[in-house]
């Protein structure tokens, strides 16, 4: 990273020119422990999913913490884990082509790898490549519990794990079961209850599994959502939390066990935006639009600033409106801060985190994994 990257280190976050990717070390680090806490308790690993933070500097802090290794969805995010000396890798997605399954198979040679797969064709192809590189490469046997995007069916586990077991080159560690949706069922109950049928579907798997004499080394999936429902269940070996770090506007609002606000974990996320105009005392505009916070789970949320509320303007600009009762017009050069709706795809915007304790920047942290999509 070149020397004008850690200008402003050791000065106030007000100071950081905009729009700046911000991450509350403090919160953050309160976040990874409260995670781990709970896996130590409940008996379970934490293999946090590195889609969410994209940086073996992250990634080492959870490990520090206690967590069995990394989670990454691209063979890209992998690289960059494996590079950053993350020693267990699980690559909780499918991977299909020759060019992605030789760069995989390499990984094997620093780290335990280990790969989910759907399909007979996908399994001797990934074994053939293991073998040619004359490595070792995991895999768990997918299974769709509901989501209806990957996987084999819970009756048709056994049949793939089979053939999985015939192979040189790969070993069959057990299964997965994830289901994205679910993580955001607005209400406790509602949620634990979409976990509990989600999590039948897999023990179904497993207990085949079982019957056939199959591996169930790991069963691994839940996310941030299900983590303690999923976790607590003693079906799972590990789980795969990714947005709990951070908590973005989306994980907040749905919805906790006393309330309407998820408490578990603390939002440690933000982006730093300027007032970059101000055309009329109920409007004022950011230079955060479209390029700079991520839009699929709605808008973001203005902090701070009662009264005021964030909509998109453009790519280069968020448009800040003011109901009746609030206070009065912002200054054209302000700054504010915005809590993401979705901490993944906004972090896919930057370059860098800009890392603050109290109102201090600490470290600039580099987002390596950024735009890893292959």
């Amino acid at each position: 990273m070149d020397d004008l990257a850690f200008e402003g280190i050791g000065g106030p976050v007000a100071a950081i020119d905009t729009p700046a990717l911000l991450v509350d070390h403090d919160a953050l680090g309160r976040n990874i422990e409260r995670m781990a806490e709970f896996g130590r308790t409940a008996g379970v690993g934490i293999r946090p999913h590195a889609k969410t933070h994209k940086t073996s500097v992250i990634a080492h802090m959870q490990v520090a913490a206690g967590a069995v290794g990394q989670c990454a969805q691209k063979v890209g995010e992998a690289e960059i884990l494996v590079a950053g000396g993350v020693k267990d890798v699980l690559v909780a997605n499918e991977v299909v082509g020759p060019a992605k399954l030789h760069r995989l198979a390499t990984l094997a040679r620093q780290s335990r790898i280990t790969v989910a797969v759907d399909h007979p064709d996908a399994v001797s192809a990934l074994a053939e490549a293991a073998r040619h590189h004359d490595v070792s490469l995991g895999v768990v046997v997918d299974v769709d519990v509901g989501l209806g995007r990957c996987g084999v069916l819970p009756g048709d586990a056994v049949e793939l794990g089979q053939h999985v077991s015939q192979l040189q080159g790969v070993e069959l560690r057990g299964l997965q079961g994830y289901h994205g949706a679910i993580q955001h069922v607005h209400g406790y109950g509602q949620r634990a209850e979409a976990a509990r049928a989600a999590s039948a579907q897999l023990q179904a798997a497993v207990d085949a599994f079982q019957q056939a004499g199959l591996a169930t080394e790991v069963i691994t999936g839940a996310g941030s959502g299900t983590y303690e429902v999923q976790g607590s269940s003693g079906l799972f070996t590990e789980i795969q939390p990714g947005s709990y770090i951070f908590m973005d506007r989306q994980y907040c609002e749905v919805g906790g066990r006393t309330g309407e606000v998820y408490e578990d974990f603390e939002p440690a996320l933000f982006v730093l935006a300027t007032v970059m105009s101000t055309p009329a005392a109920d409007r004022v505009v950011l230079d955060a639009g479209y390029k700079a916070l991520s839009n699929d789970a709605g808008p973001a949320l203005l902090l701070d600033k009662p009264g005021w509320t964030y909509t998109y303007g453009g790519d280069e600009h968020g448009i800040i409106k003011r109901a009746g009762s609030a206070a009065a017009s912002m200054a054209l050069g302000e700054k504010v801060r915005v809590q993401p709706s979705h901490c993944d795809t906004t972090i896919n915007l930057y370059d860098r985190y800009h890392v603050y304790s109290g109102d201090e920047l600490i470290a600039i942290w580099p987002i390596a994994a950024r735009g890893r999509s292959q």
